[in-house]
């Protein structure tokens, strides 16, 4: 059985590919709030396969403090992805990574502890 632990994931973007077998991969980019006011950007290949939803360390693309460079990151990543999918022929619409998409989300954290 799959546990979930998507709590604290305040953005998130998948991406479809396909792998080096010709098999159909999914890409899935996000950005999470960790404690002590820690954020993070995370990619991972395939997690709908894996047992549970938790973050592991080799999925960490950055962890940081300031929700700009968090946005930064997160957005290079998306477009690394983008950029390789749209080289393999893939059509891809993305949105990149914005902090008003993240701040109504760290304000019900904040007003609702």
């Amino acid at each position: 059985m799959k546990r979930s632990s998507r709590e604290g994931r305040y953005a998130e973007r998948a991406l479809v590919g396909v792998d080096d077998a010709g098999q159909e991969e999914r890409i899935v980019l996000w950005i999470e709030r960790r404690t002590e006011g820690v954020w993070a950007v995370a990619r991972a290949v395939n997690p709908q396969l894996r047992e549970s939803d938790e973050t592991r360390p080799d999925d960490l693309i950055f962890e940081g403090y300031e929700l700009g460079d968090a946005l930064e990151r997160a957005n290079e990543a998306l477009e690394d992805d983008v950029v390789v999918l749209e080289g393999d022929g893939r059509e891809v619409d993305a949105r990149p990574f914005t902090r008003k998409e993240v701040l109504p989300l760290l304000e019900r954290w904040f007003f609702n502890r």
